[in-house]
Parts: C-alpha cells; structure tokens; sequence
C-alpha cells in the first residue's frame, strides 16, 4: 500500500509541484485547499504538469491556517505531512501581524495535529530569508548555521519575520512538545521554474514583469536562484531520508544574480521577441523617493543594493540533492509564462 503525504497549501506554486512529485514517485496524496473550489485550481495544475489524472491517489481537505478546524481529518491516516502553505502578498500588509500570525501559528496547528495523528517526519517549507536578513553588510556566505537576527535593528520585512518567526516556533514546538515527531526544513531562494498556474512566487512576478517590458528601470537587487522542481525534489529527500531528520536545508542553485543579469538572460534567450527588455537600472534615489506612497517599494528598501550568499553545499553533500542550472529556473519560467499568455490570448 502506498504511503500517504499531506501537503498543505496545494493550489500554490511551490505546493502543486511538491503534489506533482509525490504523485509521480507513487505516493497518495492528500492536500489542503482553503475552500472546495480550489480542488480545480489543482488539477488543472497538474494537468499542466503532464498529469491528466491522478484518480484515486489525489484527495482534498478543506483547512486554513487561520482555524483550528479540519486539520485532524487532514492529517489522519498520513505517514508525511509537507507543511508548504504560507502568507504571501503582493504587497506588504499595513500590518505585519497579517503574516506573521498566520505563519507561526498555522506552523503550529499543522504541527500538534501530525503529533497527535502520530506523523513520522514534517518537512516545512521555510525560506532564506530566516537565515540571511537582519545582518550587516558581509562577504560571507550563509549557511544552515545562521539565523536572521530580528533584533539587530537592521530593517527587515513583514515576510522576512514571518519566516523567521514561524520556523523558530516550530523548532521550539518539537524541541519543547513534539513527543517524536520528526522535523526538517527546507528553506529556499528565489524560487523560479515552470508555473503551473497563475499563483506566482515573487520572484516568478518579477521575472513576468521583466517579460512584459512594465519595468522601463531593474531596482538594483539581487537574489540566489532555484528552479521549483528542484525544490520539490528536495522536500521529497527531507522526508524521507532517515539523516534529514531534524535538519535544515538551503535550497540554491546557483551564486546571487542581479535583476539587470537575469533580464539579459532573458533577453538572449527570447531573440528578437526581447528585445523590448531593458537591462537598465533604477536610480536608488527614485525608488526612495517613491517609498512615502507605496508599502511595496517601502518593504524592498532593505533589499536594494544588498547581496546575500548562500551555499546549497549540505543538501548536496548529505541528501545527493542535484539543482539545475540557474538558466533551467529561468528559461523554465519564461517559457512557462509566453505558454499561459498563448492559452489566455
């Protein structure tokens, strides 16, 4: 009999592809969706992924971060459960409490129901930025070692916290009551790749505004890169590799790239269809002067100029983990873009 994995939050892009995978490396799947109509949301996803139909292997449960209720009939009868569901806007919220608060306690919730549903492992899906924000400007590279220090006076974002807040809470929840309950964590990138639907990562929209020409400057950031296959790969390992086991795991690909680098990529990589892409960059001072009137621009402020490096060496060397190419993620998503912009057409 095939063993069942719940995977919360399977309607979104990191959450459909980890279904995706466990599906076609013959597990039952049982996902969370936070209303019925979503279950459509998610087989057209799969469908997109060269996954017609998953029949009986692919169930649904109706549960939310935010309550408290369906979560025990979510998880009964799973030996894995893959936390991946996670607040995140498009823009940042007046109140960070908006994130935060969904974040750590839905964390929590999922994990007391796989407690008492006797789960063996939870994989949660948290990010770099628990790891790497709240530092002073440094050459060197982070690590699975590191923590974001919220107390640095260091300005940081609502989502930077309620990353950071909610894997802090987990550990402490296995550490304090999780009564054998296994955890590991995988914490990525930028997370770029195909997208199945039209959920994107905020990297994904960056790259689609990249795409569409909306962006006449590039702010001046930069970011790691993995494709969300990988990713997806790499929460299968986390659950079923015995030394995963209470471990963290950096998800990247490749060294920082800038905004200006990815977009002349995508340049090369479209010809004569890109050349309306510019590579040029914005003026800090236009976006600081755009701040005042935009929570968005605000919430990015901490970001520009600022590179960040991180290593993917353990789950390579521990788990055999293989990323592709920086270019795969790219082109992956690029190409999954100009594919959803022909069927909408």
């Amino acid at each position: 009999m095939a063993q069942r994995v719940l995977v919360t939050g399977g309607s979104g892009f990191v959450g459909a592809h980890c279904v995706l995978a466990l599906l076609q490396a013959g597990y039952e799947v049982r996902t969370t969706i936070r209303t019925p109509a979503r279950a459509a949301d998610v087989r057209s996803q799969l469908a997109t992924g060269g996954l017609d139909d998953a029949g009986d292997a692919l169930t649904f449960a109706v549960a939310d971060l935010t309550s408290d209720d369906g979560w025990a009939e979510a998880v009964a009868g799973c030996d894995s459960v893959l936390h991946v569901a996670s607040p995140f806007p498009t823009m940042q919220p007046k109140d960070e409490n908006e994130l935060i608060v969904p974040a750590r306690e839905g964390a929590l919730r999922v994990l007391r129901a796989a407690r008492d549903a006797r789960v063996k492992r939870v994989v949660l899906t948290s990010s770099f930025a628990a790891i790497g924000y709240g530092h002073p400007p440094t050459e060197r590279t982070f690590t699975e070692e590191d923590w974001t220090d919220l107390g640095s006076g260091i300005p940081v974002s609502a989502y930077v916290k309620s990353k950071t807040l909610a894997e802090r809470a987990a550990w402490d929840f296995i550490a304090r009551e999780g009564n054998g309950l296994e955890l590991a964590t995988v914490n990525p990138v930028g997370i770029l790749g195909p997208a199945l639907g039209r959920d994107y990562s905020s990297s994904v929209q960056l790259v689609k505004s990249i795409v569409d020409g909306r962006l006449p400057r590039l702010p001046r950031v930069s970011f790691g890169i993995v494709d969300v296959r990988d990713v997806a790969s790499l929460h299968l390992l986390a659950m079923t590799r015995p030394e995963a086991a209470g471990e963290r795991f950096l998800a990247i690909a490749c060294d920082v790239m800038s905004a200006p680098e990815v977009a002349l990529l995508i340049r090369g990589h479209l010809g004569t269809a890109g050349q309306r892409i510019t590579t040029k960059v914005m003026p800090d001072w236009v976006l600081k002067s755009l701040a005042p009137f935009s929570r968005t621009v605000r919430g990015a402020l901490p970001d520009i100029g600022a590179v960040r490096r991180a290593s993917g060496a353990k789950a390579q060397r521990m788990l055999g983990w293989s990323p592709r190419s920086r270019e795969d993620a790219i082109f992956g998503t690029v190409d999954s873009l100009a594919a959803q912009s022909r069927q909408g057409a």
